[in-house]
């Protein structure tokens, strides 16, 4: 997920959080096969590796640790299917990691529904009482309790993202999920570590040399200046002193805009950096949209948006008292919850590329005043199938040479195999 094509020259870009300065017609969507074909990886390197660790605990001596192994391997199965499906559409599903040699595309919202089940199984299977893994966890360290608070954030992710499109189906997840126990705090963040030793550092990270391949965007330093956020010096750089954004995908390749345009932070380059999978604020805002929605949240959706941003703010190193000064510049609008909610969510999302991605097509949302907050690339876009943002990414092309028959049945499915392609969930 950080890998540098899939984070930063999608995720990143998509989410209009940052421009290219050596491939500019990254930012005009007309990124290589190089994404696809990395998070398609997971099929033949992540998804095995977790179904094996259940495979090998049909032998376990100790019985009561390989249950909750189980069920915290099937967690982090449903999470990677989660970005499969969102990043494709369709995807090889139910007979994905079998020995079938060709399997066939799920319907994602099919896929979907299914998730939401195992969820369910899982984090009802997830015993906090009983051992798990003593070596191994770098995320939770054996700790069923985080995990369960992850399983149950999942399950309200997923939920909400289709609630949109089946509130029946998501509803009783989306209150299931929250009266269960959600990630509440910064302290119980799904995080991978990296470290600062070259083979087990973030991606993009400074260890070598400065990175100058991307300049942040008008549209998130304007914004941010707009409401003064104390963020912004964790977010980007100055130059001569002051934050400068690139007007989205404007001009030609020039790695001259690195002394031009505002670079990213160098905190957000450090080869600490971690790998975020799931943060208390995003639980907070998913709280306050299903309080926005009348759902059951256990509060009110203007308590869990200011949540949302303090635990941002926290995660990002902001004081107290600038978060206090800043939710006031930025108050709760019952009646444009969507804007609110989108705006702030978006903020805390940074370096999360593609989840920012997902939530902007979900949202569809604006400035909280109704005035754009996106705007289409300056010089147009490349991908003729798109003119403000891509919905989706297209299959990897090495699908044509291994799996092309249910390649394109799944392209015919779902509308086409393009970026303007809108993904079930969509409005």
């Amino acid at each position: 997920m950080y890998n540098t094509v899939t984070n930063n020259r999608i995720g990143m870009h998509y989410a209009q959080y940052w421009c290219g300065t050596d491939a500019k017609g990254d930012s005009q969507y007309s990124s290589s096969d190089g994404g696809s074909t990395n998070l398609w990886t997971m099929y033949s390197v992540v998804l095995p590796a977790l179904k094996e660790i259940q495979t090998l605990n049909e032998t376990a001596t100790d019985e009561v640790a390989a249950a909750n192994q189980n069920a915290i391997a099937g967690v982090f199965q449903i999470w990677v299917y989660h970005m499969l499906t969102d990043a494709f559409g369709n995807i090889p599903y139910s007979n994905a990691i079998t020995e079938e040699l060709l399997p066939t595309y799920d319907d994602a919202k099919t896929v979907y529904t299914d998730l939401l089940s195992k969820l369910d199984t899982y984090q009802s299977q997830l015993n906090p009482a009983n051992p798990s893994f003593t070596t191994g966890d770098v995320i939770y360290n054996g700790d069923v309790t985080k995990w369960k608070k992850f399983a149950n954030s999942l399950m309200l992710r997923i939920a909400m993202r289709m609630s949109n499109k089946d509130e029946t189906t998501a509803k009783p997840y989306i209150e299931k999920a929250i009266q269960a126990g959600i990630i509440e705090t910064n302290d119980d963040n799904a995080l991978f570590p990296y470290n600062g030793n070259a083979t087990e550092a973030f991606p993009f990270n400074n260890i070598d040399r400065d990175p100058v391949q991307f300049v942040v965007s008008a549209t998130l330093i304007d914004y941010m200046k707009e409401v003064n956020d104390p963020r912004l010096p964790q977010f980007a750089r100055t130059v001569g002193n002051v934050y400068k954004g690139s007007p989205y995908a404007s001009g030609e390749n020039n790695a001259s805009d690195a002394q031009i345009f505002s670079l990213p932070s160098i905190k957000v380059y450090n080869p600490d950096f971690p790998g975020i999978i799931f943060t208390a604020s995003e639980a907070q805002f998913l709280k306050a949209e299903a309080a926005a929605r009348n759902m059951s949240a256990g509060g009110t959706a203007v308590t869990f948006y200011n949540s949302g941003i303090e635990e941002s703010m926290t995660f990002w190193g902001v004081s107290a008292d600038s978060t206090t000064a800043y939710s006031a510049r930025v108050p709760f609008i019952a009646a444009n919850w969507k804007d609110c909610i989108g705006t702030q969510k978006w903020l805390a999302f940074y370096m999360q590329g593609m989840q920012s991605w997902h939530e902007r097509v979900r949202l569809d949302f604006n400035k909280p005043d109704g005035t754009p907050l996106f705007i289409a690339p300056v010089e147009g876009s490349l991908d003729p199938s798109v003119t403000m943002v891509p919905n989706r990414i297209t299959y990897p092309t090495s699908e044509n040479n291994t799996n092309k028959a249910n390649k394109d049945a799944a392209s015919q499915a779902i509308g086409g195999d393009t970026k303007g392609t809108k993904l079930w969930w969509q409005n």
